[in-house]
């Protein structure tokens, strides 16, 4: 018998910390080899921490909530050569494939020593269930999680095994864009705390975990900033005052725009995806890039200078309002996807960002942002540009407004597009342009036939 301390490892992202959101397993519990034992939460995603011993759970050495560095012992397990593979044994945990749910679990990390690997369990092999159904456990968790029934989802991976892109397909088609249309989460995020003894009637109460200020007034309370949160708050201190920010905007009559999303709505080639305006915006905004390339480029600062890169691709960025924060996931190589491609990625994006479960490679890498602030009834801001990129467009709200048409004054669905801009990359001519141009597909998407 022996004791074995896991170090919280490097989640190969880049950090250096994680918090320890929850504990799935307690002193005594017996775990084997790929168990969760915790869900971590990074500045980028939600993880699943799998366990790299077999054996029993001897001490849960961080509270849930805490905030530690990469290689702090977190718990211990006792382990004899029957559990594990034996002290100071490396443990590689296969990664999934791509359908497996890519991303939330930790790949290659153990206690030292030499480079080995261990066969796959039979448990970890697509498995058969007495209803004929063939899906490896991951997708099964996954469908789990999702309340999907397995036996209702159509496969489409080789022998008839359902896939992780089955599952979420299947999903969408009852609730997908939640994050996007209207968030439903409880009334209040986290727990919520008493306000002061004697605090005033109106003094809004406070989320859980909080502290006393540094004031030490009992009358306000901090919350602490971490994983998301602090994360996001780098990001747009960094864009804020390192690219000087124009934003333009223009009023747009996107009535054919509703004509087209309720023609979607009732296509039976459609009748799996959710349809929104969200999607026409994000075909206007590709198409506009292709005319004005310098939105889509990057500023980079060099040893020799400063030079442009003009991407000729669009990773196109989403960003989400989730239970955990604002996130920015984006769908690669938009450019190469139809209408209807572009809907089911929008749709996976959107569920899995919902879920909490986007994985850290599904947020970097983006050219432009797409910002939808309509769905909290905002008619335009200036939104900040999010690092690496160049341009960001906000839609607004789209409602019936009076509009002049043919000298006529009609009711009319309006929307606002604004876009701010690096002004280091793109003029004014081009950020006018470009905005010009979306708001041109908006008011006739029958444009993008061309």
């Amino acid at each position: 018998m022996s004791t074995q301390n896991f170090p919280l490892p490097d989640v190969g992202e880049g950090l250096t910390e994680a918090e320890i959101v929850a504990w799935k397993v307690a002193p005594g519990d017996r775990v084997a080899i790929n168990d969760v034992i915790c869900e971590i939460e990074t500045a980028k995603s939600l993880v699943e921490l799998p366990s790299p011993h077999a054996g029993v759970v001897g001490e849960l050495l961080v509270d849930e909530g805490a905030t530690v560095e990469v290689g702090t012992p977190i718990i211990t397990f006792v382990t004899d050569a029957r559990d594990d593979a034996g002290p100071g044994a490396v443990v590689t945990a296969e990664a999934p494939a791509p359908e497996e749910g890519g991303g939330s679990v930790l790949v290659g990390y153990g206690s030292g020593g030499g480079a080995t690997s261990r066969r796959k369990r039979p448990a970890e092999r697509p498995v058969r269930s007495s209803v004929g159904v063939i899906a490896k456990p991951p997708i099964r968790k996954l469908a789990r999680d999702l309340g999907v029934d397995l036996t209702a989802v159509t496969p489409t991976g080789a022998d008839g095994e359902v896939t992780r892109d089955d599952v979420m397909t299947h999903a969408s088609q009852a609730s997908v864009f939640r994050n996007i249309q209207t968030p439903e989460w409880g009334t209040v995020r986290e727990e919520t705390v008493p306000a002061p003894q004697g605090a005033p009637s109106g003094l809004a109460r406070g989320l859980a975990p909080l502290r006393p200020s540094a004031a030490g007034d009992d009358r306000t309370e901090a919350i602490p900033v971490k994983g998301v949160r602090k994360a996001t708050s780098t990001a747009m201190v960094q864009s804020a005052y390192s690219a000087p920010h124009v934003t333009v905007w223009k009023e747009v009559d996107a009535t054919r725009t509703m004509e087209l999303v309720k023609r979607l709505k009732a296509s039976p080639d459609y009748a799996d995806i959710k349809v929104s305006p969200l999607l026409i915006m994000a075909r206007a905004v590709i198409w506009a890039v292709r005319r004005t390339p310098m939105v889509n480029a990057a500023w980079i600062d060099t040893d020799a200078g400063a030079e442009i890169a003009v991407r000729h691709y669009v990773n196109l960025g989403i960003a989400a309002a989730t239970p955990r924060g604002l996130l920015v996931p984006n769908i690669k190589d938009a450019q190469d996807l139809s209408m209807k491609d572009l809907a089911r990625a929008l749709n996976r994006l959107t569920l899995t960002a919902r879920e909490g479960k986007t994985p850290p490679a599904d947020q970097q890498g983006g050219t432009i942002t797409i910002t939808n602030i309509g769905v909290f009834g905002m008619d335009a801001g200036t939104p900040i540009i999010n690092p690496g990129e160049a341009g960001i467009v906000a839609m607004g709200t789209i409602s019936q407004k009076p509009w002049v048409v043919d000298g006529e004054v009609r009711p009319r669905w309006v929307t606002t597009v604004a876009g701010s801009f690096d002004h280091r990359v793109i003029d004014g001519d081009g950020m006018s342009r470009f905005v010009a141009d979306v708001a041109s597909i908006l008011e006739e998407p029958a444009l993008l036939v061309d």
